[in-house]
């Protein structure tokens, strides 16, 4: 079994299933979309996270790095990742956290214990565990050890996956889970090819798995103008839905930002917007109109 890394733990979520919920979130991805707001958890592996405006030039960063890989210039703290460990002391040690390391292990029952801690607001709710990522199949194994253990909980399993898995293990899966949030992102597979790095076919055939097993699926669709707002698109989206069989998913239109900028800018790389843009109020009614013409309930966020 594959231990995953965990890059954030999200208490209170709202917005990743039903009721208050604990989302955990898994690094490692099989796609690299031109969008991604959490590009940290493209990377199966620990990254390090540096932020310019919270350094106050302390150096206890550099004085405590075994290998001697900082050094601090005028643009702030400088990691030279050929020598660099990512031991994670220099984070340790940073009084503003302008250093952070993202990724850890955890074990299920120290995940268990957290979740636990959280039961009244899950209860009160309705709520439940939401597993996240990157890509939670990627960690199948792991991440079924965690929905069985929730289980013996009878806590509410939430699985958000971009369905680019193997088919029998997400078929597995959900035999253990109440809820999948499932990312569809574009229905022309070059198209796909070109926003996300891969193929759609293996996407397009697990939902329809899916929603032949009978599982309970909402359809999550990044909303982005100038990659899949178009009409074409949204109708090619809706013919596809409204042919699943079994009771019709609800699509949430997440209409894109670029404040996510700001994180790529932490892992030292360059965010590029390419043509990028947020839909505009007209854009997403007319996308929500499409939808209810193919009998399709659709609403925006979620």
């Amino acid at each position: 079994m594959n231990q995953p890394l965990i890059f954030d733990i999200k208490r209170y979520a709202i917005n990743d299933g039903p009721g208050i919920r604990i989302t955990i979130f898994m690094k490692g991805c099989p796609l690299s979309c031109k969008w991604c707001h959490n590009p940290e958890s493209q990377s199966p592996g620990v990254q390090k996270l540096y932020t310019e405006s919270k350094c106050i030039g302390a150096q206890e960063c550099i004085k405590m790095c075994p290998e001697d890989a900082l050094t601090l210039t005028p643009k702030g703290i400088v990691t030279d990742y050929q020598t660099c460990t990512l031991c994670g002391i220099c984070a340790d040690v940073c009084p503003t956290k302008a250093i952070e390391m993202s990724g850890r292990p955890y074990e299920v029952e120290e995940l268990m214990q957290i979740i636990e801690r959280e039961r009244v607001h899950i209860e009160q709710s309705n709520g439940g565990v939401t597993f996240s990522g990157g890509e939670p199949l990627l960690n199948a194994g792991f991440l079924m050890k965690m929905l069985d253990a929730c289980g013996e909980k009878k806590l509410h399993r939430t699985v958000d996956t971009c369905g680019f898995s193997d088919s029998e293990t997400l078929l597995e899966v959900a035999k253990r889970t109440e809820l999948f949030l499932f990312d569809l992102k574009l229905m022309d597979e070059a198209k796909h090819k070109k926003w996300t790095g891969v193929s759609n076919k293996l996407i397009l055939k697990n939902l329809q798995l899916l929603a032949e097993s009978g599982a309970n699926i909402n359809i999550r669709v990044p909303f982005i103008r100038n990659v899949n707002a178009d009409h074409n698109t949204l109708t090619e989206m809706a013919e596809f839905i409204a042919a699943l069989p079994g009771k019709k998913p609800v699509v949430n239109l997440l209409p894109y930002h670029n404040i996510a900028a700001n994180k790529y800018n932490k892992l030292g790389s360059e965010y590029k917007a390419f043509n990028m843009e947020e839909p505009t109020e007209e854009e997403q009614n007319r996308a929500i109109a499409i939808f209810e013409k193919y009998g399709i309930e659709a609403e925006i966020g979620g």
